[in-house]
């Protein structure tokens, strides 16, 4: 062997290897990586932070989805709270107007009233308007109104009762006639205007006076808007005509109360009453009379006491005739009062006027 062969046997083996070194073991390691495995390892680490990343996002999804549910569960559980409640307070309610018309019943001497029952209540709750509506046919029922489905924070009785709210009818207005005095009564034809001498004793019939008196007046006040734009132009522009029309619309002024009581049936009795003798003889033409029974309603036959009416501490035995129901003085009693009898006086004036009687002597003064 040649010197030169016996150096390179020799530096082959004292010299290390250029692409692996042993370790403690014994074993050789490599010194580079290959770019595809350096790509594979990166990609494996990416790989793994991302199903980590996945898996605290579920997690963070999970607990929020419960959360969620709890709260749900709470206010589900404050909304049932607060429909007992209300469902409570309802039969409170109820229990206590039981028992205050129960008291007014044994006060005036009517029998009792039953106490309610679950059936009738049950029964209350399932009249129309009342039941309950599926969440999806609510839904549907709210989209065809054109209205939103959902409202913030909203839940299903919230909802339903928007919905019952929205549907609800709305409250009839009575129609008004077109009379010179608008009114709710409804008005008669002449040939059923006759008038009795007495008020009825039964409801309905009352009624059908107080219809009767409301298309008498009426009848009275066109007759007279007629008869004033039928005058010619100089008597309308003269100072009787605007006197006259100054008359018309004061009328209408004061009897526009009396129209009002007789829409709520709040006219007392004793002015009813008068006002029915007054009109009936008035149909009869019978004016004179009328206006007696008129001046009776407004000064009354009481004795008017005149200077000094009480002198010392014993009462004298005439005073009880200065007073009395039978002879009051209602055109004394209020503001209203007096503008209804002025108002009832001048369209009496003018009946004698439209209608006259056979009899010059039944004409007032």
């Amino acid at each position: 062997m040649d010197f030169a062969s016996l150096m390179k046997s020799q530096i082959a083996t004292a010299a290390p290897s250029k692409t692996s070194s042993p370790d403690t073991s014994g074993t050789t390691t490599k010194r580079y990586l290959k770019r595809s495995e350096i790509e594979a390892a990166r990609q494996a680490s990416y790989r793994r932070e991302q199903a980590e990343a996945e898996q605290e996002r579920l997690k963070r999804v999970e607990l929020k989805r419960k959360r969620e549910d709890e709260d749900a569960e709470r206010e589900a559980a404050r909304e049932a709270k607060r429909e007992r409640l209300a469902v409570e307070r309802r039969a409170e309610q109820a229990e206590a107007e039981w028992r205050e018309e129960n008291k007014r019943r044994v006060r005036i001497g009517l029998p009792e009233l039953p106490a309610r029952t679950s059936e009738d209540e049950a029964a209350e709750a399932g009249k129309e308007g009342n039941e309950d509506v599926p969440e999806e046919e609510l839904l549907e029922r709210l989209k065809e109104l054109d209205e939103p489905r959902f409202l913030f924070a909203e839940s299903h009785p919230q909802r339903l009762r928007r919905y019952r709210a929205l549907t609800a009818p709305e409250p009839s207005t009575p129609s008004l006639t077109t009379g010179p005095i608008p009114t709710t009564i409804e008005l008669l034809e002449e040939q059923d205007m006759k008038i009795p001498a007495h008020v009825p004793s039964s409801a309905a019939e009352q009624t059908h006076l107080r219809r009767q008196l409301a298309s008498y007046f009426t009848l009275i006040l066109t007759a007279w808007s007629h008869a004033l734009a039928a005058r010619p132009a100089a008597t309308k522009a003269s100072l009787a005509g605007r006197q006259a029309h100054q008359n018309y619309t004061a009328t209408i002024s004061n009897l526009t109360p009396l129209f009002r009581k007789l829409e709520s049936d709040t006219l007392t009795p004793p002015i009813l009453a008068a006002v029915v003798e007054i009109t009936h003889l008035a149909q009869l033409r019978r004016y004179v009379q009328a206006n007696d029974a008129y001046l009776r309603l407004s000064i009354g036959k009481a004795a008017w006491p005149i200077g000094v009416t009480m002198v010392g501490i014993h009462e004298r035995s005439a005073r009880e005739k200065l007073g009395g129901e039978g002879g009051r003085a209602h055109i004394l009693s209020d503001e209203v009062t007096r503008k209804i009898l002025q108002g009832v006086k001048r369209s009496l004036s003018f009946a004698q006027v439209r209608w006259p009687p056979e009899d010059v002597g039944e004409l007032m003064g």
